[in-house]
């Protein structure tokens, strides 16, 4: 089986890697005759392929990148491999953004469609034994999980915010959801974007179990958390709530950071009880060499809040860098955690006017992240506990790919509006809310192969 595995994934692999040579990534197209995947067993090794296929993923990593949480010195910028990385970091103009490189995000991103694709057509030919039915389902629901999680990426990158008034008209992902190449794709509108998303994930609810046998499949929580960050990004607070309670029904540990050794290297380990979903994403940049934490988040953190040593360590000249991934070491964690879970229920009850709810969310997060001298926050009015929340997010789940997306969705309220700038080589960059650089360009080689629309930056 574990030879099986390997010879599935490189075949795989390979296969799209030649066709890619040579078409646009939305025109991959398998040759049917190469695909190795035939049974249970082969499609579920397919899925299982977590350090190449599904689960090593470079989506969130440009907007990580760009969020502005950090800073790194112009000789590490200079030093960069890629041009997009360099690129990302200064809020690019569309021309020469990658400097005809390909761009890892998208093209990542539609390569695990391409085999969410293939399983999703394989795996219906295949009539599952009365014993295996819930293997066959988890199967199924798995392969939609992982392309609803790429689209709800690919969207947060590659598309505008989501503004419901807009988002009929606005430029969405071109939806590959056949692997056939025979099939014309168009960029679709963002609205069908996120219809797609939300369509994929509550078809996937009822197919997934609730125990994982490994924290890299997808599992009925997993697909409700997502659910629960999508609706997040869409603005539609109340159903983002709802599914973030209903994740939390199934899974809902907290870490004690007072357990937590802050002088490790790395205090959180891979696959912790928070940890509903692993996926990582990473890119030379976010090297701890290289990355320095912006003071000012730094001081975000009060005294008594572990969160300042279990995040953080010193760099020799007095300046921070970051060590508290939740993958456990170097790479950052973009999976889906409890912890964000119930900042989502918290804020949809703050915006509900729910204030009671919404702090005893808070507290009993900020409970498991303090040390015992910790009290209570207590506020009465709703828009008192609303900046509490935002305030905690961005302490929370920094470093998760997160940062961006909050920034396009939060940047439209003048309490949350940010600037970001950065300083390199005696140069100022700046990017203001709701600039039109919040979106990253399609590149080059894919608008030409494809004749796709390019965005408006």
């Amino acid at each position: 089986m574990k030879i099986n595995k390997i010879v599935l994934s490189i075949t795989i692999l390979l296969m799209v890697s030649f066709s890619s040579c040579k078409k646009g990534w939305l025109e991959a197209n398998p040759d049917q005759a190469m695909v190795v995947p035939k049974t249970l067993e082969d499609f579920q090794a397919l899925l299982d392929n977590s350090t190449l296929t599904f689960n090593s993923a470079q989506a969130c990593s440009l907007a990580e990148i760009a969020s502005g949480d950090f800073y790194i010195l112009y000789s590490s910028w200079q030093s960069l491999f890629t041009v997009q990385e360099k690129s990302a970091y200064i809020w690019a103009p569309t021309a020469n953004f990658y400097g005809a490189e390909p761009s890892t995000d998208w093209e990542n991103s539609y390569r695990r469609i391409l085999n969410s694709n293939v399983i999703l057509d394989g795996i219906e030919k295949i009539k599952a034994p009365t014993a295996r039915q819930d293997e066959w389902n988890n199967i199924h629901g798995s392969a939609l999980f992982f392309r609803a999680f790429d689209f709800f990426n690919l969207a947060q990158e590659y598309c505008q915010a989501y503004i419901k008034t807009t988002a009929k008209s606005a430029q969405g992902l071109p939806l590959r959801l056949d692997y056939n190449v025979n099939i014309q794709l168009k960029r679709s509108t963002l609205q069908q974007t996120y219809d797609q998303i939300t369509k994929d994930l509550k078809s996937a609810i009822p197919l997934l179990g609730t125990t994982p046998l490994f924290k890299t499949r997808p599992s009925r929580q997993a697909a409700f958390a997502l659910l629960a960050r999508t609706y997040l990004a869409m603005e539609d607070y109340e159903p983002a709530g709802l599914y973030a309670d209903s994740a939390l029904q199934i899974q809902s540990d907290l870490i004690d950071y007072a357990t937590l050794n802050p002088d490790a290297a790395n205090p959180i380990q891979r696959f912790n009880p928070e940890v509903i979903f692993q996926s990582t994403f990473t890119y030379g940049i976010f090297n701890i060499s290289r990355l320095i934490v912006e003071p000012a988040l730094v001081d975000a953190y009060a005294e008594g809040d572990y969160r300042r040593t279990v995040f953080f360590k010193d760099n020799p000249n007095g300046t921070k860098t970051y060590k508290g991934s939740y993958n456990g070491d170097k790479n950052l964690f973009g999976g889906l955690a409890t912890d964000e879970l119930f900042l989502i229920r918290a804020e949809s009850n703050a915006r509900d006017g729910k204030i009671a709810i919404a702090l005893a969310d808070l507290n009993h997060l900020l409970w498991n992240r303090y040390n015992r001298k910790y009290r209570d926050i207590n506020a009465n009015n709703a828009e008192q506990v609303l900046n509490y929340i935002v305030n905690e997010r961005r302490k929370e789940l920094v470093f998760r790919g997160l940062r961006w997306q909050d920034l396009r969705r939060l940047n439209r309220d003048n309490r949350f509006s940010t600037t970001l700038t950065r300083v390199l080589n005696n140069q100022t960059y700046r990017l203001l809310p709701n600039d039109k650089r919040y979106i990253f360009p399609i590149d080059e080689n894919e608008l030409s192969l494809t004749g796709i629309q390019q965005n408006d930056r």
